[in-house]
């Protein structure tokens, strides 16, 4: 199937083109139709399922075929829980409609009320994040009197951040006669209640929410909590990768990791919720057109990443649900592109380790490395030997064994 099945307008299919996309996704495939008929939809789909066009693109077809001014008043509005995602999807619709004229607008915080007050003149699509959006309401600057499309994306993250009595606000204040879209990866109880009450008669599109996407090899990295410093720069040195995604538990511990990558001569940034706006377009751009390789990123900051060319995910913690790892390794082995997820288990994750064994139906791949010492006291990263440089172009080397010891 390809994108002219849709019957979608010439400029919208211009710039699915020049966007580079060529067949699509399986969630594209269920909600595309869904969208454009009108309907009511609720989406269950991972990270890196090309959900974001799955709604975008049926949306700027509707603008199209109601022949929807280019220049206002607001039509369609798009809630996120972060501004990288948020970003994001301003993106998408930019790049995807850039030969509609549809004028798109993103509100977040971290800048200036005067940028985004002028931004959001004259647009027909706004995506935000609640609180933001809220302060302009409740300055009277932007009208949602019009909006006949309400898209929530990442609703399971809004509900982790406290962000649903915030939604329920702006709800509120939209039109009752509108279009419903909401995705989700996971459907919690209060998620699944919060639906009921926004959703009408909604068509349900369902895509392996709770397994990782096809096209990952997911391999188990057993060491010792105390070697994981000095054992990520082994890994890395011996790893032939294209750029690496790096999951902390902690800010304090993104910023740290990164400093001492940085030191050890990988070209490495931190992402997390502590810095400022600028840092964080610094680090996210930097990652994207390569002057980073290495980004060592929290769960939170981490969502609204997208990336194409993520070779490695790396779980230095260990994600505390399968959905977390889900989410996780859903930033590599995109569409038609392989990755690797390596995570570091340590004796006491092993019970978290036999959750996502379950999850996925089999036991990951041991993975060691020859040259490490896994009975050496703590070491950091200067006690390592410092000749990786060569060791960078080997791929890396896994061992055939029993699954990691289990209790």
């Amino acid at each position: 199937m390809s994108f002219d099945f849709f019957g979608f307008d010439m400029r919208l299919l211009s710039g699915i083109r020049a966007a580079g996309y060529e067949n699509p996704t399986l969630v594209q495939r269920k909600a595309i139709p869904a969208v454009l008929e009108g309907s009511d939809v609720m989406g269950l789909a991972q990270t890196g399922t090309g959900k974001s066009a799955a709604f975008v693109l049926p949306v700027l077809q509707r603008l199209l075929s109601d022949d929807a001014g280019k220049k206002g008043p607001v039509r369609v509005l798009v809630l996120t829980p972060t501004r990288e995602l948020a970003l994001q999807i301003h993106e998408t619709f930019i790049v995807l409609g850039k030969q509609t004229g549809i004028r798109s607008a993103a509100v977040h915080g971290g800048v200036g009320f005067g940028r985004q007050l002028k931004d959001i003149k004259k647009v027909t699509v706004v995506t935000a994040c609640p609180g933001r959006l809220l302060d302009l309401m409740e300055r009277g600057e932007v009208d949602l009197t019009n909006v006949d499309t309400l898209v929530l994306d990442e609703a399971d993250r809004m509900l982790d951040m406290g962000f649903l009595t915030d939604v329920q606000r702006v709800l509120d204040a939209l039109p009752a006669r509108r279009q419903n879209l909401m995705f989700s990866a996971t459907m919690p109880e209060t998620i699944a209640e919060f639906s009921t009450k926004i959703l009408n008669d909604p068509v349900v599109v369902k895509v392996a929410h709770t397994v990782p996407a096809d096209g990952v090899d997911h391999v188990c990295c057993p060491v010792p909590v105390h070697l994981k410093q000095s054992f990520l720069k082994a890994l890395l040195d011996e790893t032939e990768f294209q750029s690496v995604l790096i999951f902390v538990r902690t800010k304090r511990w993104a910023g740290r990791l990164a400093q001492r990558l940085m030191k050890s001569g990988f070209r490495a940034v931190d992402l997390h919720g502590d810095l400022s706006q600028s840092k964080r377009r610094r680090a996210l751009d930097g990652f994207k057109n390569g002057e980073f390789n290495v980004l060592v990123a929290t769960d939170l900051a981490a969502r609204g990443i997208d990336c194409s060319g993520i070779s490695h995910v790396i779980n230095y913690d260990m994600p505390d649900t399968v959905e977390i790892y889900v989410h996780r390794i859903g930033r590599t082995g995109r569409v038609d592109r392989k990755g690797v997820a390596f995570t570091f288990v340590a004796v006491e994750d092993q019970i978290k380790m036999e959750e996502i064994e379950d999850a996925l139906g089999s036991s990951l791949k041991l993975h060691y490395l020859d040259s490490f010492n896994y009975s050496a006291p703590k070491t950091d990263f200067s006690a390592v030997d410092k000749s990786g440089a060569a060791a960078r172009q080997k791929g890396p080397r896994s061992k055939a064994g029993k699954s990691f010891s289990k209790k």
